[in-house]
């Protein structure tokens, strides 16, 4: 289903929420966000039918959201969404790191969930537009950021196995401290083998909710394991590495070489994508194929690999001390982070918050 060329650009309007936080409560707030715990004062909605395709763009006063127990996405889960973040510079612009890659992927996302394709150009000014009312959530200082979480669903009232002719488009936004506040630490993962994140011709490749939902039992799994995520193969064979419950994962050789899974039921990471540019700018060869389990532990005991790592949009990158399962360990948990792992880790973040040149055109301006 696409609607990239009906009525754009749109044009929004906004409804000034009367119930903005007093300055003194939102500096409390930034002072100590967390993640995903407190909301910015406004939300950006844009509504989209069948008939009249998107429309009422709008920035509204953050809210609960008015559902129909009939709507479609509690019955067939027609639901997807991104995750980026907004970062303040030194001289306090606020900018986004390449947002029309999380545009294609939520246009390819609404495509395997038969929901409306929404334009890259309205889906950046949507962010543009949550900026220019709640500039003042984004924070400041070390790595904090203001996490921003566009999604979309279908709220049309029915119950009947077809796409929905009704969806609605949002954004809301968080303020986030730094993932690691004491420092960049290697982490043990869990592997999974009695349960699969997705399988082939699913919807591994779309960052929909059920993906997330099936990587909740096996997480809880590796929590009491003593790891900090999951590890899931591919469900056909139980022999190729696949990503973690929200994050891609990279082999390190000792030749410089960067290995990557390759799956058609992959999510394909910005992040990933980003480190595999700057990897490639200094010289380093990157397979991105497929790899097996096999070529990790044998890597390991033989020399090959000597790092791993993991990331993401929330922890940017997260080195792999170990992999556990329920009869080996792979690595040593108390190992240290590896060098390429943590420079590759720094030069991505020091583009994101304007500390060295973006040579690459990778950052977006939100409150020009």
């Amino acid at each position: 289903m696409t609607d990239l060329d009906s009525t754009f650009p749109l044009t929004f309007t906004l409804t000034p929420s009367e119930a903005v936080r007093a300055e003194v409560e939102r500096e409390a707030i930034l002072a100590d966000p967390g993640f995903g715990k407190h909301f910015t004062d406004h939300m950006v909605k844009i509504d989209w039918t069948l008939a009249d395709g998107w429309h009422d763009a709008a920035v509204i006063p953050y809210g609960p959201l008015l559902l129909d127990p009939a709507a479609s996405v509690l019955h067939y889960a027609q639901e997807i969404f991104e995750g980026m973040k907004a970062y303040r510079h030194a001289d306090g612009s606020i900018w986004t790191f390449r947002p029309e890659k999380n545009a294609e992927r939520l246009q390819r996302s609404a495509r395997r969930l038969a929901l409306p394709e929404l334009s890259t150009d309205d889906f950046v000014e949507s962010l543009k537009q949550l900026i220019a009312a709640d500039g003042a959530w984004v924070p400041e200082g070390g790595e904090t950021s203001l996490y921003i979480r566009p999604f979309m669903f279908a709220n049309e009232s029915f119950l009947g196995v077809r796409s929905a002719q009704k969806v609605g488009y949002y954004v809301i936004a968080s303020p986030a401290g730094a993932y690691f506040p004491g420092g960049v630490t290697p982490v043990s993962i869990w592997l999974s083998t009695d349960y699969a994140r997705a399988g082939r011709g699913g919807t591994g490749a779309a960052k929909t909710g059920g993906n997330y939902a099936s990587s909740l039992l096996p997480q809880e799994e590796a929590y009491a394991n003593g790891c900090a995520q999951v590890l899931f193969l591919d469900s056909s064979e139980a022999k190729y590495l696949e990503e973690l419950g929200g994050m891609n994962v990279f082999l390190v050789k000792k030749d410089g070489t960067l290995v990557t899974p390759e799956s058609s039921s992959i999510l394909d990471g910005v992040t990933r994508d980003s480190i595999i540019e700057l990897a490639k700018a200094r010289g380093h060869k990157v397979e991105h194929r497929k790899v097996t389990l096999d070529e990790w532990r044998d890597g390991v005991a033989s020399g090959d690999v000597v790092e791993v790592f993991a990331c993401g949009t929330a922890a940017v990158v997260t080195p792999i001390a170990a992999l556990k399962g329920d009869d080996f360990l792979v690595g040593d948990p108390d190992a240290p982070a590896g060098e390429l792992t943590m420079s590759l880790r720094q030069e991505l973040t020091d583009i994101q918050y304007g500390r060295i040149p973006d040579v690459h055109g990778w950052l977006t301006r939100l409150d020009a």
